[in-house]
């Protein structure tokens, strides 16, 4: 079933003592001002884990394979698969510069994170941009005292680098991590960025789909929680808003993370959301609105909304 709504949203991360999105000096992401970042690679990286964990077909995600040499004889060592690699690993098919784009065009689109994210795909003559009904933003910290710690780490095995005479001591490794951080991030979906190709009659497709909005919203609400890695551990999902417009709706609201204010609250430790200002932003837009969703831990956060706009709140776990 197609889904015609725009929605407008914002998904909230927390890291407790770990590191939701490193640089390449193993820190944190911060702007040139300092400011605490994550990337929206590093959002959808978990929910594309999730969904590849449980079944769906995810074209933009690692896979190995042990490939063999030009003679057919395997060779000992794994590697990625490339783009091509992987579209026939998921889709049982080659692609070739013969290969009909309407085919390709199936193919990709049966993709839960092409459906969602859109994708680049180019390869052997087959040039095809799709720019996803989903658009996800820079998710930027609100937690003004954010700290970032060094810890040392002593590995249980002797560098064998190290040629000098009497190594015999185990190296060294450093986890960096922050004390506390919230990151928050906008979204929007937009299902008129596929209406093109709609008209293209491409084999079982109808636009975006109420199936393919059904699994970000589920990813968006626990995929962070669910991806439990060693530098991610400490990282859960802990805050989401969905603003669903009517259809055909006419009012275009902006990123909505500008309007999310988090604070530490005193004495009994919660934390506190405060959606004041965005209620200020949708004050008069009510007829334009279907419904508001709020999703968010009551054991540990509190929602501040005032009477600008009324939202069902539902626990988050």
């Amino acid at each position: 079933m197609k889904w015609n709504k725009r929605v407008y949203g914002v998904i909230g991360i927390s890291s407790i003592m770990a590191n939701w999105n490193a640089d390449f000096s193993h820190r944190p992401k911060t702007t040139i001002n300092g400011e605490i970042f994550g990337s929206d690679k590093a959002l959808k990286y978990p929910m594309k884990k999730m969904w590849d964990n449980t079944g769906e077909k995810v074209l933009a995600i690692k896979s190995y394979i042990i490939p063999n040499d030009k003679k057919g004889k395997e060779l000992d060592k794994f590697q990625p698969r490339d783009l091509e690699e992987r579209y026939e690993y998921i889709f049982g098919e080659e692609v070739n510069e013969k290969t009909p784009s309407l085919t390709v065009l199936k193919n990709l689109f049966a993709a839960v994170d092409v459906m969602n994210f859109g994708t680049t795909f180019a390869v052997k003559k087959q040039n095809i941009s799709i720019t996803g009904a989903v658009q996800l933003g820079q998710g930027f910290n609100k937690y003004k005292d954010a700290d970032i710690h060094t810890q040392d780490i002593l590995s249980p095995y002797r560098n064998s680098n190290d040629s000098s005479e009497g190594n015999t001591t185990s190296t060294l490794g450093t986890k960096i991590v922050t004390d506390e951080a919230h990151y928050f991030y906008p979204f929007s979906i937009n299902p008129n960025n596929y209406k093109d190709y709609e008209k293209l009659g491409i084999e079982n497709f109808t636009g975006y789909s109420e199936e393919a909005y059904e699994l970000f919203k589920k990813a968006a609400l626990i995929s962070a929680t669910a991806f439990n890695t060693n530098s991610k551990a400490g990282c859960e999902n802990e805050f989401a808003l969905f603003v669903i417009c009517k259809e055909e709706c006419e009012a275009y609201l902006p990123n909505l993370d500008a309007y999310v204010v988090f604070e530490k609250g005193t004495g009994d430790d919660m934390n506190k959301i405060s959606l004041l200002k965005l209620g200020e932003l949708l004050e008069g837009k009510n007829d334009e609105i279907e419904s508001i969703e709020i999703y968010y831990n009551p054991v540990t956060t509190i929602i501040e909304m005032g009477n600008k706009f009324k939202a069902s709140l539902r626990r988050l776990y």
